[in-house]
């Protein structure tokens, strides 16, 4: 008789058949595993510490102690929204998915783009980071040795992906520990071992090096937490991959975000309050060591800042993860150009493989353009919550129009309406926030990406994208997960 494992498995497959899909990628991650990749790619200590020194910049103390929780809130209305169509709508497309089948395949198709554009940029702006705090400690000055770092470490992302899909998920749940395990580190050693300052210090003190008045400098601080709080549509883009998607995936992004939430706060509370020297600490050329090694001395102060970078390392795996995925799917249901080519499954190793090279290589060029630690951030979060809310807000106009009823198990009850309404009306302000002064790159390339698009969309793919597609029917999808099984 089959095991329990078995009987999931093939349900979950029969469920996936329901949207047209063969089970070709390696159905192997529970719950845990699922939510280990969100809450490795959100990685509180890759963006509260990354851009520690830009809220300190912006706003001062009170960005950690007061724009922390107010942005931890809207995430998770956000996410909340998410999750709820994942568990309707469980494949790996994920919010390009999701916008096809609630509002049709044009809506899915711009959903797509952006999301693709926000992933590229997260991995960009991942392995960067890691890439300048690398150099730093390594002494290592120039743009030349940054570049090298930043290429190599996005090798190393791709080949594991490539030929390590059991070692990726054993380093997702390895990460979960490590980023609990570095982050009660930090704290403990910035609470206990260091100067501190009184708590009040976190939500009263006030600090800006910009020319823009005090109101505008901390919203604009406020890019630290939701940078951080990004990435949590992993969890969807994994659905394929995961057992009982309706349930697990949704679960899993959703507890990301809140723990990452509660963890990170306690974070940027501790090193906040640390801080004896706010203009110093703005001015360093990295914030973070410089209050590391004021607090707890030099050697210690770097020893933790060494200790922080395998979790970065973990966090940019995982991203190169989700973004390959998303790939894989727009490029199943033809939505790339050259999509055969994107849409290769090894049947080895059960990876998309030339999707994977192919997130690489873009976050490669990413740096190239961006030129700007700030930049690629910005273009992270505007690309990543566009696509986030655009089903959501397909689906709250569903609600209106009494189309959104049969929910998955995951669902929002009564208070879905409000949650959605929430969610969209947070996305539209950051947005606006984000491409504002000094971001205007930002606002320029997504207005410039928006025109090409509608062109390229309006000249070759309106009235011939459909948007999801059937690979076959029962017994032809069977046959293609019999061949993929050897």
């Amino acid at each position: 008789m089959p095991d329990k494992r078995e009987e999931r498995l093939a349900a979950d497959a029969k469920d996936l058949h329901q949207f047209g899909y063969a089970q070709q990628l390696l159905r192997d991650m529970g719950g845990f595993a699922n939510f280990a990749v969100s809450f490795t790619v959100i990685s509180i200590l890759t963006g509260a510490i990354t851009l520690f020194g830009t809220g300190i910049s912006m706003g001062g103390p009170i960005v950690n102690g007061v724009g922390w929780p107010l942005v931890t809130f809207f995430t998770l209305l956000v996410a909340a929204s998410m999750a709820e169509i994942a568990s309707k709508i469980p494949t790996a497309g994920a919010m390009y998915h999701w916008s096809s089948l609630i509002g049709g395949p044009g809506w899915g198709w711009y959903t797509a783009w952006f999301n693709l554009v926000g992933l590229v940029a997260t991995i960009a702006g991942i392995d960067f980071a890691i890439a300048t705090f690398a150099a730093d400690l390594l002494g290592l000055q120039g743009q030349t040795w940054l570049l090298i770092i930043y290429a190599g470490l996005l090798i190393s992302h791709g080949l594991i992906n490539h030929y390590g899909v059991h070692l990726v998920a054993l380093f997702n749940d390895v990460s979960v520990w490590y980023h609990i395990g570095v982050t009660l580190t930090v704290c403990i050693a910035f609470f206990f071992f260091a100067p501190r300052q009184p708590l009040s210090f976190a939500f009263t003190a006030r600090y800006s090096t910009t020319h823009y008045p005090f109101a505008w400098a901390f919203l604009l601080g406020l890019l630290q937490a939701q940078w951080t709080l990004t990435g949590y549509d992993a969890s969807a883009h994994i659905t394929e991959e995961t057992l009982d998607p309706r349930r697990n995936a949704s679960w899993g992004m959703f507890n990301a975000v809140w723990i990452s939430g509660v963890f990170g706060y306690l974070l940027v509370l501790a090193v906040t309050l640390a801080i004896q020297d706010i203009p110093a600490a703005a001015a360093a050329s990295n914030p973070f060591i410089f209050i590391a090694e004021k607090a707890l001395g030099p050697s210690f102060g770097r020893g933790l800042t060494w200790a922080i970078l395998p979790a970065m390392w973990f966090c940019g795996l995982s991203s190169v993860t989700t973004s390959a995925r998303m790939i894989f799917a727009f490029s199943r249901d033809k939505g790339l150009p050259g999509n055969k080519w994107w849409a290769k499954v090894d049947a080895k190793h059960r990876t998309p493989v030339n999707a994977i090279w192919l997130a690489v290589g873009l976050a490669l060029l990413v740096a190239f353009y961006a030129k700007g630690f700030t930049v690629i951030t910005s273009l992270s979060v505007i690309g990543l919550y566009v696509s986030y809310v655009t089903p959501v807000a397909l689906a709250l106009r569903a609600r209106f129009q009494n189309k959104w009823t049969d929910l998955g198990p995951w669902n929002l009850g009564r208070w879905g309406a409000v949650i959605n309404a929430g969610a969209v009306l947070w996305t539209i302000f950051i947005t606006v926030l984000f491409v504002s002064p000094p971001n205007e790159v930002t606002g320029y390339t997504f207005a410039g990406l928006l025109v090409v698009l509608t062109v390229y969309y309006l000249a070759r793919v309106r009235g011939r994208f459909q948007g999801p597609r059937k690979l076959g029917t029962e017994e032809e999808l069977m046959r293609l997960e019999r061949a993929l099984a050897g």
